[in-house]
């Protein structure tokens, strides 16, 4: 169903029949993408009296309890809140869920003993255009990604200045697909975060930070509205699902 939107000042076609889901599942049991040293989420039946709670099990419902952290174990989106003493939840900070978003590959470069995405690199897939949510795709890209075990690998991560530049071009919304922006093991500076969310200055409680997506490679690059999905939880991060919607010429 292909519908017109007034998004600002602009006319916009998107196909509301193709919804284009860049969510990674949780699953309750250890082929779930991890990181940080956690073990698997768990989903499970409840047991009550003896009984377990399952229709499998012979009662007339299913009543799984879920185990899990956000940040390890999921696609998730997160507020200022990650990172501040203070507490800011998602719930509250996050009011608007439709953005004009930008989808980007980028081969990380090698720096070190380390691989990083670079200012040059975003300014060079931005160029002059205005955009409210980046999603960045890391390469190379394949269906691991979903099942990926992060822990003690020192995955790509975004380099400061990178962050300080999207923070320029008014980025409120930043999608990776990586279990961080920051370096695994970075003595607790979080560059990348404080920059992005401007901590040292007028923080910017309305960006969010969304990590853990996969970006199938059937996505194409390119201009996309963006629905950032997220569950209510009153906590600094949430379970999301972000869907994009192509923007038709």
């Amino acid at each position: 169903m292909i519908t017109t939107i007034q998004y600002n000042s602009k006319k916009l076609k998107i196909d509301l029949s193709q919804p284009l889901d860049i969510s990674i599942p949780l699953k309750g049991d250890a082929s779930n993408v991890n990181a940080w040293d956690l073990e698997p989420p768990k989903i499970s039946p409840e047991v009550e009296d003896g009984q377990t709670i399952s229709v499998a099990a012979g009662a007339v419902v299913n009543f799984n309890t879920i185990t899990f952290n956000p940040h390890s174990h999921v696609t998730h989106t997160e507020t200022v809140g990650h990172i501040t003493e203070k507490v800011y939840s998602i719930n509250k900070c996050l009011k608007q869920f439709f953005f004009l978003a930008e989808v980007l590959t980028v081969a990380p470069e090698k720096l070190g003993d380390d691989y990083v995405i670079s200012k040059k690199q975003l300014k060079f897939a931005l160029g002059n255009k205005k955009r409210e949510a980046i999603v960045i795709r890391t390469l190379p890209n394949t269906k691991g990604k979903k099942s990926r075990q992060y822990s003690n690998t020192n995955p790509t991560y975004l380099m400061e200045d990178a962050a300080i530049y999207l923070r320029s071009k008014e980025i409120k919304h930043l999608l990776i697909d990586l279990p961080s922006v920051d370096k695994e093991q970075d003595g607790g500076k979080l560059l990348a975060h404080n920059a992005f969310w401007n901590t040292k200055g007028i923080m910017r409680l309305d960006a969010t930070i969304t990590e853990f997506i996969y970006v199938s490679n059937k996505i194409e690059d390119g201009c996309y509205m963006l629905n950032l999905q997220i569950a209510p939880f009153e906590n600094d991060a949430s379970p999301s699902k972000p869907i994009l919607y192509k923007v038709i010429d």
